[in-house]
């Protein structure tokens, strides 16, 4: 797949990391550090430098509880900083946006990849009755076709409220890639994120952790993000501020799982982790050669 200027190959044991840049004043665990231009590029800098394969800029929190934003006033906020990055960098871009007007005016910016925390689903959730999108440009999954851009569709649902949660989850799934498909984005071009922290409590966060292999039944790259989400807080009973050894965990079984992305905010102590695992894992299939 490529992604910008760059190509990814999958399936090789190798686990890309998707450095997180929140321009937001409130994100769950860095809200206000990168808000102003000056520091996020500094932030995307020491992100380059430690590993990162692809910046993921947000401009609207989605934490529980979080204030939402006009349309303008997240264009304004993530366009300077793609344009600003794509200017200095050498890195694609990713935009974390569920809203179809910001994801149109950050992708024209430049940015390379569109991360949907609804999975193309948002406007088949929320349309009102009679209408296709919730938006006047067109749906989300036609604005990402006309980019002609790969895309990270999340799992996500209105309600937590699940029969058989595992199955309903990979259901849920299988309807975004078709929503992507029937707008014109080829399947090649899609990556899967089954959504930690999304439309799930604890125990339904944990089965997602503790059932990866699962999804390789898709044959899609996956990617998973967990950093510093509520499941490792509660497990560990830490603020948001001392879970990166949880989040170190959480990208130590994705590797082990065969995924192909982890999305995260400590680039450095990650990237380490998932160096070593890569290096025995190697060993491993050696040894059984």
């Amino acid at each position: 797949m490529k992604i910008g200027n760059r190509e990814f190959d999958f399936g090789q044991g190798h686990v890309y990391i998707m450095g997180i840049l929140n321009v937001t004043p409130d994100s769950f665990s860095d809200g206000g550090r990168f808000n102003d231009k000056d520091a996020a590029l500094r932030h995307v800098e020491e992100m380059v430098k430690q590993g990162a394969d692809i910046i993921d800029v947000g401009g609207e929190s989605t934490r529980p509880g979080y204030q939402k934003i006009t349309v303008p006033e997240e264009i304004a906020r993530v366009t300077g900083i793609i344009e600003a990055v794509k200017a200095r960098f050498d890195v694609p871009i990713s935009i974390d946006t569920y809203k179809a007007p910001v994801m149109d005016a950050a992708l024209a910016a430049g940015a390379d990849l569109a991360n949907d925390i609804w999975g193309l689903r948002y406007d088949k959730l929320f349309a009102p009755d009679g209408q296709t999108s919730v938006w006047e440009c067109g749906t989300m999954a036609e604005i990402i076709a006309k980019h002609d851009v790969p895309v990270c569709v999340m799992h996500n649902r209105k309600e937590a409220v699940y029969t058989d949660f595992l199955k309903e989850v990979k259901e849920d799934l299988s309807d975004s890639i078709a929503i992507g498909e029937n707008a014109g984005i080829d399947r090649a071009q899609m990556i899967l994120d089954p959504g930690v922290g999304f439309a799930k409590d604890y125990e339904q966060n944990l089965e997602i952790l503790a059932n990866l292999e699962d999804f390789s039944d898709f044959d899609m790259p996956l990617l998973l993000a967990a950093s510093r989400k509520s499941v490792i807080g509660l497990t560990l009973d830490l603020p948001v501020t001392e879970r990166e050894e949880g989040t170190m965990v959480t990208s130590v079984l994705a590797g082990m799982a065969g995924w192909d992305f982890v999305r995260v905010h400590d680039v450095e102590k990650n990237k380490r982790a998932l160096d070593m695992l890569e290096k025995i894992l190697t060993k491993r299939l050696a040894n059984k050669k």
